[in-house]
């Protein structure tokens, strides 16, 4: 039976349209709002910047938690993913987290044929299987692991097919294929476990919605595409 449920979940994740990076070349920007407890806190936006067989997709993201007016949690970051010819060159980013800074640079060493890793968390080697974890590409779903945007930590993961559902974000309706996303590595911390559930538009192959639960209920939606 468990071997079948793997199999099934195998035939929904290869039935969504796992497009190249060229897919993305189509977009100039995606915005997904961030909530809270049903409360938008902030944003999330990635921008698209194209050249020949470049890609550069910058991510800037800021959200803010209060309680009972204080700030008690704040988050701003801005990252740059690069790709030629569909293939991950490099990634760097800077976050801020309650004045704390995080960072990672990933650049791709060709003699290796692996991802040289210097972060706030891990500094090594990681396997070009890897993708980094940002909502605004599906491969994130094929992978088996992927590296931390903020910290550059490479983490084990299991993606599991839940169902299909049609979903109201914004005043618009997508019918949408459910899957969530778990740590392979069951004696991480909680805090440390990937546990996310996520929406992909059937028609579009887009991340519509991310939801995943710690201090408070979180989620992630797509507010718009230009």
């Amino acid at each position: 039976m468990k071997k079948f449920i793997i199999f099934l979940s195998l035939i929904f994740i290869s039935t969504i349209s796992f497009a190249h990076i060229d897919h993305y070349k189509n977009f100039n920007k995606i915005e997904m709002e961030i909530l809270r407890n049903n409360e938008v806190i902030g944003y999330n936006y990635y921008f698209f910047n194209k050249e020949n067989d470049s890609l550069i997709v910058t991510n800037q993201f800021k959200f803010k938690v209060k309680l009972f007016g204080a700030t008690v949690f704040e988050v701003e970051g801005y990252g740059e993913e690069k790709y030629i010819k569909d293939n991950l060159i490099s990634y760097k980013s800077k976050t801020l987290q309650n004045k704390k800074e995080k960072f990672v640079n990933l650049n791709l060493n060709k003699t290796t044929q692996k991802f040289d890793i210097k972060g706030s968390s891990f500094t090594g080697e990681a396997s070009l299987k890897n993708v980094v974890g940002n909502w605004w590409s599906h491969r994130i779903l094929q992978a088996e692991s992927q590296i931390s945007p903020i910290s550059g930590s490479v983490k084990e993961q299991i993606v599991t097919f839940v169902g299909k559902e049609n979903i109201t974000l914004n005043g618009k309706e997508y019918e949408t294929d459910r899957f969530k996303l778990n740590s392979k590595d069951l004696s991480l911390q909680d805090d440390k476990k990937l546990n996310f559930d996520i929406w992909v538009d059937k028609n579009t192959s887009m991340i519509v919605k991310v939801t995943y639960k710690r201090m408070g209920n979180w989620e992630y939606r797509l507010k718009n595409i230009e």
